[in-house]
């Protein structure tokens, strides 16, 4: 039995492709919540179940861990029998289940895929993890750094010479992990309206970031990857595709690749005869004399002054902005690319819809905020609402 029940205002009603779609998210860190924000973003109804204490994600500020907005929660033990069947009685209401734990543990607790298929066909149920459900590592511990090592993503970061470039947990987590369970979620959810019957997702940071190689791994093939880092075309080994420093200390970047946009920069450079970078655009043996003459070159004036020159020029130009800059440029503002939602500069939901427009992004909703709302939805009474609270089975902000 389901009951229909909202708090107004939080997270608010809801709009996007995936509005009436009902999202169960086990509270983890990381790719699992980044998941449940994309969701929640357009559209879906995301529940997450939050732990008694300290919570997983931004246990300092919750009310400022932008990957939990839009959310409802509820607290649950899942260490009590009673928490597992309340949280089995949500996931009966559901169209997708979200977990991010071991291999195992959630069998161990009792909600594993079969338990939750045998009640809810439809379910579709989604794992997160680094390694996989099965292999070697799986059961072992591991960070986005170590998934993104394994998989072959990190070794061609950085400069040459130099080690690899840590590029901060954005290609394993959130690229190779939640986007790609997000993915996977929804393709499962189509296929599941078709057949009437749900089924398991493997979402693994390893796999996912190797899928986001596949187009280094082309050009290896057809010879045009070196495996010394900084040497290549998109790794900043090519001077026409990588990042300067200015005058002023600041950064832009360039990416002429192709041969108008390189002949462009050229003639704004007063280097349009100029036999070295004439020939050099095709010869990866003149790259590193050019990279060293452009780095002159570009020390010669602010980031303000080349943004003035080349900004208005289709030669694949754009100034390094820091987090704090970008939501003030002038393309992100017309675009609406960040918000002051709830109070806080953020990331607007993306992609956009031309019909089915998402809302701006809910705040972040305190761990246990619609717990009382949530039970009455999955159909518990009154008497039983308040048996589970004096049990210490659920909990609710103070």
């Amino acid at each position: 039995m389901r009951r229909e029940g909202h708090v107004s205002g939080e997270p608010g009603e809801r709009t996007g492709p995936l509005r009436g779609v009902r999202v169960i998210e086990l509270a983890g860190i990381g790719p699992a919540p980044f998941c449940g924000m994309l969701l929640a973003d357009l559209g879906a109804d995301v529940i997450r179940v939050d732990r008694p204490g300290r919570q997983a994600g931004n246990p300092v500020r919750p009310d400022l861990d932008l990957l939990n907005r839009g959310r409802r929660s509820i607290v649950l033990n899942l260490k009590e029998d009673a928490g597992i069947t309340t949280l089995l009685r949500l996931a009966d209401t559901a169209d997708v289940l979200i977990e991010g734990l071991r291999p195992g543990v959630a069998e161990r607790l009792g909600f594993g895929p079969d338990v939750c298929a045998e009640r809810n066909p439809r379910l579709v149920y989604g794992r997160m993890t680094g390694w996989g459900q099965d292999g070697p590592l799986a059961t072992r511990a591991g960070h986005d750094i170590n998934y993104i090592a394994l998989a072959g993503a990190l070794h061609p970061m950085g400069t040459a010479g130099g080690p690899p470039a840590v590029p901060l947990n954005l290609v394993g987590d959130f690229g190779g992990g939640g986007m790609l369970l997000a993915f996977g979620v929804v393709s499962a959810v189509l296929e599941a309206r078709a057949s009437g019957l749900g089924q398991v997702i493997d979402a693994s940071i390893v796999d996912g970031t190797a899928l986001l190689t596949t187009i280094i791994h082309a050009m290896r093939a057809q010879g045009l990857w070196s495996g010394t880092r900084g040497t290549n075309l998109l790794d900043g080994g090519a001077p026409f595709y990588g990042v300067y420093e200015c005058a002023d200390g600041e950064y832009i970047s360039i990416g002429a690749i192709e041969p108008q946009f390189y002949s462009r920069l050229l003639e704004l450079f007063g280097l349009a005869d100029d036999p070295e970078f004439l020939s050099g655009h095709a010869d990866p043996h003149l790259w590193p004399v050019l990279r060293k003459r452009l780095e002159d070159l570009f020390r010669g004036r602010t980031r303000d002054q080349w943004c003035e020159l080349l900004g208005n020029e289709d030669v694949c130009f754009a100034p390094v902005l820091s987090l704090e800059e970008a939501p003030s440029a002038p393309h992100n503002v017309a675009r609406g690319t960040f918000g002051a939602a709830n109070g806080i500069m953020q990331p607007m939901p993306a992609p956009r819809f031309s019909r089915t427009r998402a809302s701006t992004p809910g705040a972040p909703t305190l761990p246990g905020r619609h717990t009382r709302e949530l039970l009455w939805e999955c159909g518990f009474s009154p008497a039983g609402i308040d048996g589970l609270f004096r049990a210490g089975v659920v909990d609710e902000p103070v």
